[in-house]
């Protein structure tokens, strides 16, 4: 394979070639990232030259900027690495960010914390912005202002065809709406603008018991009891996380399985909101306080290392706690015989409202997600029984929390969604160059 001749510097890489394994090192570890060619892209040229050699030779085009919410192995073809893009301005006047593509979320609240702003993102300061944005963007204060998706003002993003293109949902208004919330099947975005929120500090933190002290099915309950009386303006999710008895864990956590609750209110009276909670059991940690935005990363406290692990999620229209207490006994340590993750998220309040994308089921209560560490095959077989429990309530699956344990595409969107997309993705990437991403075609 000849690399592009106006991709010189840094060099591209090919198989064997010094750096090429470090290239392909990411957040998700689980899956062989063999690529026939590598671009560390620079800025948007590289990455127009990078599409534009591979629609000429009909490779398909993956992207990578942390890699941590990967659909499957890479096997040939053309990846585009973004993680060298990472660029990040704040305009306090307009309350809005530009962030390139490699740019990670930690970098965003860093630089608005100053204006007193914060950005829409998730729990962990680690993760892409564009990536999480592209998927939807499901954030610690997503009830109150909605996904992340819902406030980005235009993005720049490398087609099919090799052309770069602002887009705004006034210049295409069928790309703009497909973008965002189809990841990275229509083409390469190399940057964004995005809205600001006006929040300087919030209350926040999580409250844990231990599972053996409490039953996670009582704490599941009576979390699920409380969700019906919080304002719009707390998000929450609910936590189960086994931990091994292994020395690199904290004593305290060895061995345990440990059931939180995890909170951001950006209004007035946290305490009294979260008291009810407070008198489940006796509690393990209570980390519940007022906090600068900027700390906002220590209320879900996620790992912060590369790690094999696989997953998939339920976008479900209520919590049945019935069913979700059979997932826990499913899921846990005894039964699955895997370290197994749950967590389920509160939806409803600003989640709830309709927007010029094609984000799917906003009418959704919860979102249900499992991780499990073992491998593909032992993940799929813990987990598709216990996501096969909640199929009554279950709408469809979340694109950013499908993480290479289930189908690369089913069930993502609902079949309106799903016709809409197909359609710009026939207009858009006829040839399906973007195969390596999660899918919208049929």
């Amino acid at each position: 394979m000849t690399s592009p001749r106006h991709l010189t510097e840094p060099p591209l890489l090919h198989p064997g070639q010094p750096g090429y394994d470090d290239e392909l090192a990411g957040f998700q570890t689980g899956f062989a990232l063999r690529p026939g060619l590598v671009v560390p892209a620079r800025d948007a040229a590289d990455v127009t030259a990078a599409v534009r050699y591979a629609g000429e030779r009909r490779l398909h085009v993956g992207i990578r900027a942390t890699g941590h919410g990967l659909p499957g192995p890479v096997e040939g073809g053309v990846l585009v690495s973004t993680r060298r893009m990472d660029r990040v301005s704040v305009d306090p006047g307009s309350r809005t960010v530009r962030v390139q593509a490699g740019v990670r979320w930690g970098q965003v609240v860093a630089a608005a914390a100053p204006y007193g702003l914060a950005p829409l993102n998730g729990s962990a300061p680690s993760v892409g912005a564009v990536s999480y944005t592209l998927g939807g963007g499901l954030g610690i204060l997503a009830r109150e202002f909605g996904y992340a998706a819902d406030h980005v003002r235009s993005l720049d993003v490398v087609t099919a065809d090799g052309r770069l293109r602002q887009v705004t949902p006034e210049s295409d208004s069928d790309l703009y709406w497909a973008l965002l919330g189809a990841g990275h099947a229509l083409g390469v975005v190399t940057g964004m603008e995005i809205g600001l929120v006006p929040v300087r500090t919030l209350y926040g933190g999580s409250l844990a018991f231990d599972g053996r002290d409490v039953d996670p099915a009582v704490v599941l309950r009576a979390y699920e009891e409380w969700t019906r009386t919080v304002p719009e303006g707390l998000t929450s999710s609910f936590a189960a996380v086994p931990y091994p008895d292994i020395p690199a864990l904290p004593p305290h956590l060895r061995g345990r399985c440990v059931v939180s609750v995890r909170v951001a209110h950006t209004g007035p009276d946290g305490d009294r909101i979260v008291a009810p909670l407070r008198r489940i059991g006796p509690v393990l940690s209570d980390s519940l306080r007022e906090m600068p935005y900027s700390e906002s990363h220590t209320i879900h406290s996620d790992p912060d290392f590369p790690h094999t692990y696989y997953g998939d999620s339920a976008v479900v229209s209520e919590l049945d706690v019935r069913r979700v207490a059979r997932v826990l006994e499913r899921t846990g340590p005894e039964a699955a015989g895997a370290m197994c993750v749950v967590q389920v998220n509160h939806l409803g309040g600003a989640l709830g409202r309709p927007a010029p994308n094609s984000v799917p089921y906003r009418e959704g209560g919860f979102l249900v997600r499992m991780l499990t560490m073992a491998d593909r095959e032992r993940a799929r077989e813990i987990l598709d029984p216990a996501f096969e429990l909640l199929a009554p309530v279950t709408l469809g699956r979340a694109l950013n929390f499908a993480f290479g344990a289930g189908d690369r595409s089913a069930g993502l969107y609902d079949a309106a969604t799903r016709k809409r997309l197909a359609g710009i993705k026939s207009r858009y990437d006829p040839a399906n160059l973007f195969s390596a991403n999660y899918g919208v075609s049929g």
